[in-house]
């Protein structure tokens, strides 16, 4: 499939429940003229901690890469967990051929409106003022993911598609519930100050593609409890695609 531009974000390449080997079929299979990678591609947080770093994972930035050498125009908006790339950017984006690194950027659709991407980390109360528990948070965030890992190869061995203990407690744990919409509700009013349409963001792991007032509020999802990306097509339509699903049926 071809699209206009592909949005993806929270890939946690380092981190053993990445799952880089749907994405690795998700980018092999869609193309696009635009690749938009909003943050947390590389997970510095886990790499520092396991010196982990598999075959699968190397793979995926080969194939970013690629895309890049043959023409796709790639925008790699860091975030929390890959914030070292910060570092090389001071008051500038950074262009290596056909990648630009940048703190966040406006997108042009091509329906005429304007979006902006960002990863939401600055907006993630705990994570800019106490950042001892947003690293003790990512550990326990850690700990759900391996539980749900085991649960799902004994699920696999009964036939059953895969199910995230992590995204039904977020749905269901009513303080996760709440700052999943102050989170939104915050994106949107910062879109609205810089007098967009709409944002693109990551960073919560919540895919999302709603109309929050008149800003058009769109949250990529991540690599790790879902196969997400928000999709631009060429129509000027948007689409948020879950991937696993899509290819399941």
């Amino acid at each position: 499939m071809e699209y206009k531009t592909i949005f993806i974000s929270d890939i946690h390449l380092g981190m053993k429940a990445s799952r880089a080997t749907e994405l690795l079929n998700f980018l092999k299979y869609n193309e696009s003229e635009t690749l938009y990678l909003v943050g947390d591609i590389i997970d510095g947080w886990a790499i520092n901690t396991r010196r982990w770093w598999p075959q699968e994972h190397n793979d995926v930035i080969q194939k970013i890469l690629r895309k890049a050498r043959k023409g796709t125009k790639v925008i790699y908006i860091p975030g929390n967990h890959d914030e070292f790339m910060r570092e090389f950017l001071e008051d500038a984006p950074l262009s290596l051929g056909n990648i630009t690194i940048r703190q966040e950027a406006i997108h042009n659709a091509i329906n005429g409106k304007q979006y902006l991407v960002i990863h939401g980390d600055r907006f993630d109360v705990v994570m800019q003022n106490v950042k001892w528990a947003a690293h003790l948070g990512s550990w326990a965030y850690d700990i759900s993911i391996w539980i749900n890992m085991v649960v799902n190869k004994i699920r696999n061995l009964f036939g059953l598609s895969h199910w995230s203990l992590s995204n039904f407690l977020k749905y269901k744990v009513k303080s996760a519930v709440n700052f999943i919409g102050r989170y939104e509700d915050v994106l949107s009013e910062y879109a609205k100050y810089h007098d967009v349409d709409g944002c693109i963001v990551g960073h919560i792991h919540a895919p999302s593609n709603r109309m929050i007032g008149n800003i058009h509020y769109m949250n990529c999802g991540d690599w790790v409890e879902n196969t997400s990306a928000i999709v631009e097509h060429f129509d000027g339509t948007w689409e948020l695609i879950d991937y696993e699903n899509t290819n399941s049926n």
